[in-house]
């Protein structure tokens, strides 16, 4: 464990950043990145392909099974709605319950809400898209 982070010290990955990374055949979700995907019921509507959903709401009492599983892969990508309240605050508490110190704890900017608008029609980039839930959605 690392202690209290600041969560102003959390680093956000550009969406066009990540994009990329997914595309590259020679980066494996799950073994060289993993994106956790914090939304709770907002969680419908579609989703980051090997994505995992940890609803942020049950963070505490995920956090170790969390950060046990997925310690050794080197990058871990916290995504929300938004990505400014539920993913940074997920990102700072698994940054604190890390050993890991080479590991990069990021947060995707814009959240699912502006991935979805950006890349919604590429699958390899979003399933699972349900086009209504968007519409009417105020994000």
């Amino acid at each position: 464990m690392s202690g209290p982070i600041n969560i102003s010290s959390i680093e956000y990955i550009k969406q066009s950043e990540l994009a990329r990374i997914m595309k590259d055949i020679t980066q494996i979700p799950g073994k060289d990145y993993l994106v956790v995907d914090v939304r709770d019921d907002d969680y419908e509507g579609g989703n980051i392909p090997y994505s995992i959903n940890s609803p942020s709401h049950k963070i505490h009492d995920h956090i170790d099974a969390l950060v046990f599983k997925h310690n050794q892969v080197p990058r871990i990508i916290f995504t929300c709605a938004l990505s400014q309240v539920r993913g940074p605050k997920c990102a700072r508490i698994y940054k604190e319950n890390t050993t890991n110190k080479d590991q990069k704890v990021q947060v995707l900017q814009g959240g699912f809400s502006e991935w979805q608008r950006e890349y919604k029609d590429d699958p390899q980039l979003v399933e699972k898209y349900v086009a209504e839930h968007w519409e009417y959605e105020d994000y």
